[in-house]
């Protein structure tokens, strides 16, 4: 935890039993053998190879604390992380055009995620701000302005790159020539900006474009899985070790697709899968629930070939070399609940640094969480992870008040305020 700011972001979001966008990995417990496999198998060599795995679980199993915890690892490998929400309006895997421009619009450096204080028209400006600076100094920093001897070289580090497209490129050095002392206007400048990064998302006509830029293409169904490969060699050239994508599949979205299209999902997601080592740099995980496999209508069981080569989830704790990870395998035992509250504790000492004295003790923290643990029903609505981090909250908030409840009190206030939420 860097600043007690943050520590008070994370204790906010956890008070209301939300889990918070950043720093989540500071308090999760369960998933430690699964994720040091992730590092070692997957992120270390990550410049080497294409990879996609799964991720399959029931609603509410946590694949979207799962995918927070995987895009603050990333982050610390270096990496870039697009976390991309596959659904019918907007990016749906039968139109891999939607899918490639959500992709890019979501794309984050690791500067951008731990400083967010550039104020982009899109997170990929920062993409190509970074890689300017990386190839014209060898730093990837915050540039606002390069010489003409910089542009060059980056340019020419460039274009000498075979594994991207022309087009892509010429995009791209198009994008660095507004950050020359010759770009003067502003307004102009943040224009040609907003138009180059509306090109990679497939917005806008081609003579528009071939008139301006001299490209011959839009990024279109027919080349967009082309100019996946090409952003993948992108990212690599511009001194990050990888681009890790999150596709988390908007609940039951393929159920509803017509048969047409569902094919045509299908046959993209067998595609990324065949071609997937010749992607290197790119770390793919499809995150869904567990109808995806056997819906007999609109499942994988229904694509011979693409249920051959994805499998079944396996009700067993998930290892990274799986191809699929059931989180509805993980167990998350008394201890583990107990290990992750007392993270909790610490978070909630850092956000508050001047009250350590009147906090618990680490076995009243135990023992509360042991009566939470055993009052809370099996099957009750609302899941005991979001109960604990809750209560946990609120109880500490009781001795920071010097108000404590009885645990049962404590659970029944908690309980019912969840319930309003």
């Amino acid at each position: 935890m860097d600043t007690q700011s943050e520590a008070m972001q994370v204790v906010e979001s956890l008070r209301k039993g939300i889990p918070p966008q950043r720093n989540v990995y500071l308090y999760s417990v369960g998933n430690e053998k699964l994720i040091d496999g992730i590092k070692k198998y997957h992120l270390s060599g990550i410049g080497d190879r294409g990879i996609i795995r799964f991720l399959s679980g029931s609603w509410g199993a946590g694949k979207t604390h799962f995918f927070r915890i995987l895009r603050e690892i990333a982050f610390q490998y270096d990496c870039l992380v697009s976390n991309v929400e596959l659904d019918l309006n907007s990016a749906a895997l039968n139109k891999f055009e939607k899918v490639f421009s959500a992709i890019v619009s979501h794309i984050l450096t690791p500067n951008y995620y731990s400083e967010n204080t550039i104020d982009e028209s899109a997170p990929f400006g920062t993409v190509l701000r970074e890689s300017l600076a990386y190839l014209a100094t060898g730093t990837k920093s915050i540039i606002n302005e390069v010489t003409y001897d910089q542009y060059t070289q980056a340019s020419e580090l460039l274009m000498s790159n075979h594994a991207i497209d022309i087009d892509f490129k010429k995009m791209v050095q198009h994008y660095w020539h507004t950050f020359l002392p010759e770009s003067t206007d502003p307004l102009i400048v943040e224009q040609t900006r907003g138009e180059i990064l509306q090109w990679f998302s497939g917005v806008g006509t081609i003579s528009q474009y071939r008139k301006r830029f001299n490209v011959s293409k839009m990024v279109s169904k027919d080349n967009a899985k082309l100019m996946l490969q090409s952003l993948a060699g992108f990212v690599r050239s511009a001194g990050y070790r990888g681009l890790v994508i999150l596709f988390d599949e908007a609940e039951q979205a393929y159920s509803v697709m017509r048969k047409s299209a569902l094919r045509d999902a299908q046959n993209n997601l067998l595609s990324l899968i065949n071609n997937i080592e010749s992607l290197s740099g790119l770390f793919l995980i499809y995150a869904t629930t567990p109808d995806f496999y056997t819906d007999p209508k609109h499942g994988i069981v229904i694509y011979g070939a693409l249920s051959g080569r994805i499998g079944q989830p396996e009700y067993r704790s998930p290892r990274a070399l799986d191809t699929i990870w059931n989180l509805d395998a993980v167990e998350t035992s008394l201890t583990d609940y107990q290990a992750a509250a007392m993270k909790i504790r610490t978070i909630y000492a850092n956000a508050f640094p001047e009250i350590q004295e009147t906090l618990p003790t680490e076995a009243a923290i135990q023992a509360t969480v042991t009566e939470l643990f055993h009052i809370h029903p099996k099957m009750a609505a609302i899941r005991f992870w979001r109960l604990l981090v809750s209560a946990v909250i609120t109880d500490l908030d009781d001795h920071l008040e010097g108000e404590i409840r009885n645990t049962e009190k404590l659970y029944d206030d908690v309980m019912s305020r969840l319930k309003e939420d």
